[in-house]
């Protein structure tokens, strides 16, 4: 993951912790931080050095993985405003930090105690980067002896220390919450809205760019869903905070860093679909995955797909529905359920060739043009992945291929936690697919497995005025579809 996660990146600071000597008492036993232990998982609270009427939450985090050698430890600090936050506030958010810094063994984070009556929909509003960056750098000076306390003992038989300090850096200016959740298979999660900086290219007659996003508490800085959202007609935006904005989604505009490149797999079908259009027919889409249905209603509405998504949690969809602009229709429907146990009866039933009615409460009538895998792991603990283990077994890619048409493709938003879990995923696609390509998202996190029931000429086609690739050029970025790899 590029470490943004969808929505972040980390920036290592020249800042180094040398040796010295401890010139104030801990109020904990420090012999505990001596030894390495795999998952342990420590929060306490420390006097302030710069400000003497507060403290200090401090979490250590020691990795899942026992390090080949002495254990490399590095501090990051909580930038303010973000103290209550999941990413910062939950063991989750620590490991995916722990994560996302390859080669740490010990992960030490350093915020503002949190209030005890603090409003959690507070608008978060990001500090000036020189005050920032001025605080933190007398904080990993005045902290010196708490951080030597907490380095593994194996780690002092050289007596020179190295240690760095890791920076949170995000594209937020503003957030507010709209909304905090519980489902019953994802647990809590919230709807924010973000101004974020303008990217160039997008909005450029306006002042401010606006998005809406889907976070788990599980997976805290992985970004589930994220949309551009449109202040609506007749605002002033020069001065007006965001929390009294009001917004419109905007659903022609994929801004997900991997969803227009998932779209963009369709040009390698594009032929296919075409024909399918000229009798008559709508293609067909199975997405595995909706979270606030970017692209569910981005395949209905703008590339007039029939779709059927399929999410294992009810209240996921509801905010769907509320917040990001998905509406259950005629070409869009929804099936509550598991998305393995949803194979297996789609697959069922396109084998009778017949229309069926199960517990999903759909009908499948025909295969697949396309089926559409956005789902990712549920412990922060594994570290980040997509899919899941059990979606890259073969026996469930047969399944898949079974319910897609003779110039039908899979297409999966890909996180790979490690080699292996790449090269098992390759080798089982393999075995089941004709072709197989890739998209390279460019945020050094997803990339886009695409795999054919048959092979594909990949090749530049003839163009219509007004055939299907040249409404998908239309849409998305020509990028995405120029760096298609066979592989």
């Amino acid at each position: 993951m590029s470490q943004e996660f969808s929505v972040s990146s980390f920036k290592m600071l020249p800042i180094y912790v040398r040796t010295f000597r401890i010139t104030e008492s801990m109020a904990f036993d420090e012999k505990m931080f001596e030894v390495f232990s795999p998952s342990r998982f420590i929060t306490f609270s420390f006097p302030n050095p710069c400000h003497s009427q507060s403290s200090l939450r401090v979490a250590v985090l020691d990795s899942p993985i026992e390090p080949a050698g002495t254990p490399s430890v590095a501090a990051m600090f909580v930038p303010a405003g973000l103290e209550t936050d999941w990413m910062f506030s939950t063991e989750s958010g620590h490991y995916q930090f722990l994560f996302s810094s390859p080669g740490i063994s010990r992960l030490i984070l350093i915020g503002d105690q949190e209030p005890l009556n603090r409003d959690n929909s507070a608008v978060f509003n990001r500090p000036s980067a020189e005050v920032t960056a001025s605080l933190w750098s007398k904080l990993a000076v005045s902290l010196q002896p708490l951080f030597l306390a907490l380095f593994p003992k194996s780690c002092l038989e050289n007596g020179i220390l190295d240690m760095p300090i890791l920076s949170y850096v995000d594209n937020v200016i503003y957030s507010k919450v709209l909304e905090k959740c519980v489902g019953s298979s994802v647990g809590e999660f919230l709807v924010e809205n973000v101004e974020v900086e303008r990217e160039s290219g997008i909005g450029m007659s306006e002042t401010r760019e606006f998005r809406r996003r889907l976070r788990f508490k599980r997976m805290p800085i992985l970004v589930q869903t994220e949309i551009r959202i449109i202040p609506q007609a007749n605002q002033n935006l020069d001065s007006i905070e965001i929390q009294n904005i009001k917004f419109k989604p905007d659903t022609r505009n994929l801004v997900h860093p991997y969803l227009p490149a998932m779209a963009a797999s369709l040009s390698l079908i594009s032929s296919s679909i075409d024909k399918q259009i000229q009798i008559g027919n709508k293609p067909k889409a199975l997405c595995f995955g909706i979270g606030g249905g970017a692209l569910l209603t981005f395949l209905a509405t703008h590339l007039d797909f029939e779709v059927d998504g399929v999410e294992i949690d009810m209240e996921v969809v509801r905010i769907a529905e509320q917040y990001f602009g998905l509406v259950k229709n005629e070409h869009i429907h929804i099936n509550i359920g598991d998305a393995i146990e949803f194979l297996d009866y789609a697959s069922k039933a396109v084998k009778k060739e017949k229309s069926e009615t199960s517990s999903f409460g759909i009908h499948v009538f025909s295969e697949y043009n396309v089926v559409m895998v956005d789902l990712d792991s549920k412990d922060a603990r594994t570290s980040t992945q997509a899919p899941p283990m059990e979606f890259v077994g073969r026996d469930v890619l047969l399944k898949v291929r079974s319910v897609l048409c003779e110039d039908g493709i899979v297409v999966m938003n890909v996180i790979p936690p490690n080699k292996l879990f790449f090269e098992t995923l390759v080798d089982n696609v393999r075995s089941v697919f004709d072709d197989l390509f890739q998209i390279d998202v460019d945020n050094g996190e997803n990339f886009v497995l695409i795999a054919c029931v048959r092979s594909i000429k990949h090749a530049a086609k003839k163009k219509k005025k007004k055939n299907f690739l040249s409404r998908l050029e239309l849409l998305l970025s020509g990028t995405y579809m120029k760096s298609i790899k066979k592989i």
